[in-house]
């Protein structure tokens, strides 16, 4: 360090350094300082001797501090901040250190964790659903539509088999309405004629979802409900998903004039996606043909198509006869650990 000092003159301070390589602060604090090295500096023509660190003269005495501690002990503080013991001490008068130094002796104990009491959140259960045919498990959600002028929507309701992803209700409104949704589940499960103990409709916990008009309709018609976790996008991956295929759509618009232009575009495209949509989920068969139950007849014809093209040019197939995406046997949200369940698609 000494000769860092020395050569600064006329080398400059920094080039000195880099040289020496030493931090210029510590050899500005060196210079400045009465002789004894910093720490950092051991190895560089240090003094033998290290010096404790010196007590800052507005420390409190051991005895103070423990009176501190004692205080904040008390019962009637025991479960409060820093800040509201030093303000109620304030208040009656007594003043025995900075609201900073009672949270330095409580850091010094291993008590700076949160003092009062509080709520603990509830452990929200994770779904676990699964579904083996149509009409088993419906996922519903709603999806805000731009409307023509700004702050301004149109509000999509979806109700989806996660099965077969088949759209079987939709309806788009001026608002997000329980009565409307209770509207649209009981004309769905109407046209799909489900019976008691037959269904289970699974939402996020959106105000519709969770709604009591919801939830007397569910319980009058023997559907049961459950809901996502709170901030768990995963737990209806099914709805996100179909949102996604419509939004990402070429001829999605930006915005919709009016409610009626919503509808001319939505009713061709549920059209589509039911009928004509090859999804990749449901090993590339339209989500009409495996909710009313011609998949399997499909993918016969698919294999037999498949088998001719073998037979005419086996040389083009290295590994053997093609056979056609299977449909999964059984679709889940949020399956079990391994070890339980049937296996099939997974849902997150």
């Amino acid at each position: 360090m000494n000769a860092a000092l020395e050569l600064a003159p006329s080398a400059g301070m920094a080039p000195a350094c880099r040289a020496l390589a030493v931090a210029r602060a510590t050899a500005y604090r060196w210079k400045a300082g009465d002789g004894v090295a910093p720490r950092e500096l051991q190895g560089h023509e240090i003094p033998a001797s290290d010096p404790a660190p010196r007590e800052s003269p507005r420390a409190l005495e051991p005895g103070e501090r423990q009176a501190v501690l004692d205080v904040l002990h008390l019962e009637r503080f025991m479960n409060r901040s820093p800040a509201e013991v030093h303000a109620t001490l304030l208040d009656e008068g007594k003043y025995l250190c900075s609201e900073r130094t009672m949270y330095r002796i409580l850091a010094e104990h291993g008590e700076t964790r949160e003092r009062r009491d509080q709520l603990v959140h509830p452990t929200y259960k994770k779904p676990e659903l699964l579904a083996t045919g149509p009409n088993q498990v419906w996922s519903w959600d709603i999806t805000k539509l731009l409307g023509p002028a700004k702050w301004t929507y149109f509000y999509l309701y979806v109700l989806l088999d996660i099965f077969s992803r088949y759209v079987v209700g939709w309806m788009v409104a001026h608002r997000e309405s329980a009565t409307l949704a209770k509207r649209l589940i009981e004309d769905t499960c109407g046209g799909q004629r489900i019976e008691p103990g037959q269904l289970t409709v699974h939402a996020d916990r959106g105000t519709s979802m969770t709604s009591k008009t919801v939830a007397q309709l569910m319980a009058d018609m023997g559907i049961t409900k459950t809901h996502s976790r709170p901030h768990v996008s995963n737990d209806n991956p099914f709805s996100e998903s179909q949102f996604k295929t419509l939004k990402y759509c070429p001829e999605f618009p930006g915005r919709f004039g009016c409610i009626e232009d919503a509808h001319a575009f939505l009713r061709p495209f549920f059209t589509w996606y039911n009928r004509e949509h090859r999804h990749s989920g449901i090993g590339m068969l339209t989500p009409e043909d495996v909710h009313y139950g011609r998949g399997p007849a499909v993918l016969e014809m698919r294999a037999t198509v498949l088998a001719a093209a073998y037979a005419a040019k086996p040389e083009r197939f290295v590994r053997g006869s093609p056979r056609p995406a299977p449909l999964p046997a059984a679709v889940w949200i949020n399956p079990p650990a391994a070890g339980g369940g049937l296996t099939g698609e997974i849902g997150q």
